[in-house]
């Protein structure tokens, strides 16, 4: 039986990841910060059969015990602070869990091998955010990177190392550069989110108007229960290497929109989303779209949920949960 660890497993990533390995029979061990952390209630009634264990990306020696208890076959580095627009308002920490974050863990597991000779598969969760400024259209794995906020700079730092450890230390160590990728378990702070949580509200008439900033970004985004088996199928390989992970397709915030009004019979949400300029970022990036054909020859790799689709599930869920919060 394999056993897996997880940073970063109380969000949606996590637990999809989580649900899948246990399904292929793993044991999976979960990393999560503070003895008193709000979703470690969502991880015990969602998944009960991770095993939990505290520490902290910024703490080498926290990542190093859990290790020792984990005693991993597959480590997925998945904690960061990933909602970008916060990466401005403090730079700092999202420097030092997002970027130092992924040091220490593959410090925690080059330690860890040397200590027990145990072979440890490595996977960093890369993002589309490290191109930014898109130089080429769409985006591989050798496009130029040219990130545009402080999570995106952290994320190339994470990236980098990853493929120096591989290459200065034999690890097998993989990156996936995953483009959006979306689910009802996203945060209430991600746009898709907040678009399909508003839309349900406005539906039920719990809520009036949604504010969003520019609306004419555009962004490739997928189902994230998709892409984790895509980070699965990556350490399943003979060797290590960086993928590209997409759908290839670009949808607008408009045609978000569209999609999001329509799941509950609006065709025109003019009247209901405003604009303000609070919630447009200092450095855009305006349009990401991925190239994957990488990770569908040598993975194996396909999404199978269509954007129409994401959209309608999320926005469903989300009626769902405010009905019931509601008491309607």
């Amino acid at each position: 039986m394999k056993r897996a660890f997880i940073t970063g497993i109380t969000g949606q990533d996590g637990l999809y990841l989580a649900e899948l390995l246990l399904s292929k029979g793993y044991t999976v061990f979960g990393l999560m910060r503070g003895q008193n952390n709000p979703k470690r209630e969502l991880l015990e009634r969602v998944i009960p059969d991770v095993h939990i264990l505290t520490g902290d990306l910024t703490d080498l020696s926290s990542l190093m015990r859990a290790l020792s208890v984990a005693k991993p076959d597959e480590f997925y580095n998945l904690g960061a602070i990933s909602f970008v627009a916060y990466s401005w308002e403090n730079a700092h920490l999202t420097s030092e869990v997002t970027g130092m974050g992924v040091l220490n863990a593959l410090e925690a597991v080059r330690l860890h091998t040397a200590a027990t000779g145990q072979q440890v598969r490595f996977y960093q969760a890369s993002s589309s955010e490290m191109f930014g400024k898109v130089q080429t259209v769409p985006q591989n794995e050798d496009t130029l990177l040219w990130p545009r906020s402080p999570y995106g700079v952290a994320k190339v730092y994470g990236h980098y190392m990853t493929i120096n450890y591989r290459e200065s230390y034999g690890m097998h160590a993989s990156s996936g550069v995953l483009f959006n990728h979306e689910s009802p378990r996203r945060g209430p702070e991600f746009v898709t989110r907040k678009v399909t949580r508003a839309v349900a509200r406005i539906s039920l008439g719990l809520q009036n108007k949604l504010t969003l900033g520019n609306i004419d970004a555009q962004r490739d985004w997928g189902f994230a229960g998709d892409y984790v088996e895509a980070m699965w199928l990556m350490l399943q390989q003979d060797e290590p290497d960086d993928y590209v992970i997409s759908t290839g397709e670009t949808q607008s915030i408009r045609v978000l929109l569209d999609h999001a009004f329509a799941a509950v019979g609006i065709d025109d949400w003019t009247p209901y989303v405003d604009f303000d300029e609070q919630f447009m970022r200092p450095a855009e990036v305006d349009l990401l779209v991925g190239d994957a054909s990488k990770a569908k020859e040598k993975l194996g790799w396909e999404p199978r949920v269509k954007f129409p689709e994401l959209v309608t599930m999320m926005v469903d869920a989300d009626l769902r949960e405010q009905k019931e919060l509601a008491g309607l």
